[in-house]
């Protein structure tokens, strides 16, 4: 770690993730300018114009994955900023579904590489506080996501300012990104440092506790990112704005990754996950009652759930399975992504012949069968535990 400046880097990874999270508030937001009260399409064109946001993000980390140890972290942090700088642009001349498309496609490839290049890199660099750490980088995901949503109200909606606008001001972070990034040294990944072979790598990722983890996070992402991508239609009749749901789910969040130290300390990563899953399941459920500012508590129930989900499931990894390296990392980020690509246009169809109500009532089935996954995971790390103590 000689010559690298950690708080440059860590500050640097911090607004690139900000970047990544406005273009999921800012994205929610365009759901109504594409939509049927706008350009016309159907709530379900909109989900598969919106699925390469996460299975360009898939692709990117599966691809970024290996080629972080190889490459290095400065080359795929670097890829992350020419896609994402193409994919703003592209979308602010989108016009249609297909050109929607290719602007969330490249967005999603430059969301991808900036998880490929960065989880990896801060692992590497706090090896002793991997998950504390992972959550605090992972605050600016939803504070990026609230950020972009307060502006995209402003914007909009206060203002009454084109769209246009409100995507143009990515600009601003992703600028700032690349110069904090710019002449800075890069460390090289855990996997690297510790000398773990391809062969040993490639072994590991086969092993039953990381396949169970992959399978989490196919869920654990579907049931917030599907929930929070699909805000703006899911609450469209609950007498709410929004756009102001999301922002307050995603401040609870910010926060709550901010001191998630001390709760890691208390619970340890298995603990979190089950808590997470209970509040999300009963949160989801909440938001199917609750009307008016009711829904506020609902979301605030669902908010405390899904806070820890997504960097505890990566801490998880990088502390029990490091020699998966930064590709284990990118499955775990890919797998998450994937999974939302998947339910996105599969709850707009639901939207379109159901109702919203029963889109969410469908997406509680994934905390319910996490909440028995992970009394599994707590059981068997406990007992992991007292066996190594043993020995």
């Amino acid at each position: 770690m000689e010559n690298v400046n950690k708080n440059r880097l860590f500050i640097a990874s911090c607004v690139a993730l900000l970047v990544t999270a406005m273009t999921f508030a800012i994205r929610a937001r365009l759901e109504t300018v594409f939509g049927p009260e706008g350009v016309g399409l159907t709530l379900e064109q909109i989900g598969w114009a919106f699925t390469p946001a996460f299975w360009g993000f898939t692709l990117a980390m599966i691809i970024g994955g290996p080629l972080v140890d190889s490459l290095g972290i400065k080359k795929i942090t670097w890829i992350a900023f020419i896609t994402h700088a193409i994919g703003i642009t592209w979308t602010i001349l989108a016009k249609d579904q297909t050109s929607l498309f290719t602007a969330t496609l490249f967005v999603g490839i430059g969301n991808g590489m900036v998880e490929a290049a960065l989880n990896p890199m801060i692992a590497s660099m706090y090896t002793e506080n991997k998950t504390k750490m992972l959550n605090r980088f992972h605050v600016w995901f939803p504070g990026g996501i609230a950020i972009g949503g307060v502006l995209g109200w402003l914007i909009m909606d206060v203002m009454g300012l084109g769209w246009q606008i409100m995507v143009g001001i990515l600009f601003i972070p992703l600028i700032i990104y690349a110069f904090l990034f710019f002449g800075q040294k890069f460390p090289v990944t855990e996997r690297v440092q510790l000398g773990v072979s391809n062969k040993k790598m490639i072994a590991s990722l086969g092993k039953p506790l990381f396949i169970f983890m992959v399978f989490c996070m196919l869920l654990t992402a579907a049931s917030e990112l599907g929930t929070t991508q699909r805000i703006e239609s899911l609450l469209k009749e609950s007498g709410t704005v929004p756009l102001l749901v999301l922002v307050f789910i995603n401040g609870i969040m910010a926060t709550g990754r901010a001191f998630a130290g001390k709760v890691i300390h208390k619970l340890q990563p298995a603990g979190m996950l089950l808590f997470s899953a209970i509040f999300t399941f009963i949160g989801l459920w909440l938001l199917t009652i609750t009307s008016g500012t009711m829904t506020f508590a609902a979301a605030a129930v669902f908010a405390v759930g899904v806070t820890f989900f997504w960097p505890t499931m990566l801490g998880f990894v990088a502390e029990y399975l490091p020699e998966t390296g930064a590709l284990g990392l990118s499955i775990m980020g890919g797998a998450g992504m994937l999974s939302v690509s998947v339910v996105l246009p599969f709850m707009g169809k639901l939207m379109d012949d159901a109702s919203p109500i029963e889109a969410l009532r469908t997406m509680s089935i994934l905390p319910a069968i996490l909440i028995a996954a992970f009394i599994g995971l707590y059981i068997y790390m406990k007992k992991r535990k007292s066996n190594t103590q043993e020995a």
